[in-house]
């Protein structure tokens, strides 16, 4: 079996004492890992519009409305994020904010990488008629297929490689982290960033990455860019190769050379032992020390690019 690599040395082992610490948060974590009651989430109105817009569903699922083209990235639109329906972290809400069959035709579903959070199995049934294109890095076809996707709807990419939808160009490009879904699978399917270039309008979606030097390179190759949407959440100093802090994420924002900052992973489940706040606490505080712009969209919450009006109220403060 191939087994994919990063660019730079990337440790994912732990030692006997961070294993311990791990084992004493779980018993003692903090009460405030999930909010205190639920997540109200907007609704999401579908309408025509020639501005290029973003709408973040929660966690790293997003929707990109650009030039004519509507692409729907990560959309992990299910309760858990988890090999079966009754067991993991539950969704901070109960209600999403468009359910799938009431979403119209999409033209393409874009995927970062194979965990559970990013690809879920009954997101992407639910949606697989509702595209005629999957764009994927290497390895992930087997894993549509398995769920009844087509083969010809299916392009698989490796790190560099340039997609053509009409007028957009997407580039498959590195992130610094991992994949698996199982015991026996680790790294046998490939991981990345995306960029993605229109005619007027480039956008930055990080997929899950440590720190690295690739950010710096992605943003001189194709920076730089109106928008991007940076990881940010579920990030441990125990495992900070494979998931950056969110002062990095304003770091990368910085290297890429972004304009608007949106942070994504966070918002939705609780994957890691920070508070579920600290994520858009720590990157709007970085982001002000660093003058960045930065968004701050509810869940559901439309970002119209290139816009001086992007929402920046601190709404998680109200639960």
């Amino acid at each position: 079996m191939k087994k994919f690599e990063n660019q730079i040395p990337t440790s994912m082992n732990m030692n006997l004492k961070s294993m311990i610490s791990m084992m004493k948060d779980s018993v003692t974590s903090k009460s405030t890992r999930r909010p205190s009651g639920l997540i109200q989430v907007e609704n999401y109105v579908e309408e025509t519009s020639s501005h290029p817009r973003v709408t973040w569903f929660g966690h790293s699922a997003f929707l990109l409305e650009l030039e004519g083209k509507r692409l729907f990235f990560d959309p992990m639109l299910s309760d858990r994020p988890s090999p079966v329906s009754w067991a993991g972290t539950k969704r901070y809400s109960t209600n999403l904010s468009i359910e799938p069959k009431e979403l119209s035709s999409i033209d393409a579903i874009v995927i970062s990488h194979d965990h559970y959070d990013h690809l879920d199995v009954s997101s992407i049934r639910r949606l697989k008629d509702k595209t005629q294109r999957f764009i994927v890095p290497l390895g992930v076809r087997r894993c549509l297929m398995n769920w009844g996707v087509p083969s010809e709807k299916i392009t698989e990419h490796e790190w560099g490689d340039e997609v053509q939808l009409e007028n957009l160009t997407l580039a498959c490009m590195p992130a610094r982290h991992f994949s698996g879904r199982g015991l026996l699978d680790r790294n046998s399917t490939l991981w990345c960033s995306w960029v993605i270039a229109g005619r007027e309008t480039k956008v930055y979606y990080s997929g899950d990455s440590g720190y690295g030097p690739h950010f710096k390179e992605i943003g001189e190759t194709y920076g730089p860019f109106d928008v991007t949407l940076m990881e940010c959440g579920q990030y441990d100093e125990r495992w900070s190769h494979i998931h950056m802090l969110p002062e990095e994420t304003v770091q990368a924002h910085l290297d890429v050379r972004g304009d608007l900052l949106i942070p994504v992973h966070w918002g939705a489940f609780t994957l890691a032992f920070h508070s579920w706040i600290d994520p858009v606490e720590r990157v709007t505080k970085a982001a002000s020390q660093y003058q960045v712009n930065i968004a701050t969209p509810k869940i559901g919450e439309t970002v119209c690019i290139g816009s001086d009006e992007c929402p920046r109220t601190p709404w998680w403060r109200e639960k």
